[in-house]
């Protein structure tokens, strides 16, 4: 290996390097027993970060208008709550927050189905608190989402 090629496969990330290998990772999905496209395949990164900025923005439009007298650093605080119980009510009950739904995804149990209310409740609590939320597997699962036994789909 050159120079080159080791500087490349720095650049490229720890999983080209292994596939120009020859190491097989399968799709997306695949250890969940998920399709590789079309519902009930993983979601894509791209459509998740823009349901969440939906959701965001809704939590803020709420405490914006309704708690916050007009004040945009209280606003950010009452939308932190906000979203905790948007989460849990809209993933507990439909599966699926309004961000998620008007992008066509829900959040599932790995084996299928609903999350139960705790796992809801976990799920919900370590997504506010962002950082186990941008820890992913390789299949783009946040660790969130690992620790709940969950996986995002699409409709």
């Amino acid at each position: 290996m050159d120079n080159r090629q080791a500087i490349g496969s720095w650049l490229s990330g720890p999983r080209a390097a292994a596939e120009d290998m020859g190491v097989e990772f399968g799709h997306q999905g695949e250890r969940l027993g998920l399709p590789q496209s079309g519902p009930g395949s993983i979601a894509p990164v791209g459509r998740r970060v823009v349901a969440l900025l939906v959701d965001w923005a809704l939590c803020m439009l709420i405490a914006y208008g309704l708690l916050a007298g007009g004040e945009p650093q209280r606003a950010g605080n009452w939308a932190v709550l906000i979203f905790f119980v948007l989460s849990v009510l809209t993933v507990g009950t439909v599966g699926c927050t309004p961000g998620k739904r008007l992008l066509g995804l829900r959040v599932a149990a790995e084996g299928g189905g609903r999350l139960s209310l705790p796992r809801v409740l976990l799920r919900s609590l370590l997504i506010v608190l962002v950082v186990p939320a941008v820890v992913w597997d390789r299949d783009t699962r946040g660790l969130h989402d690992r620790l709940t036994r969950s996986v995002q789909v699409r409709i």
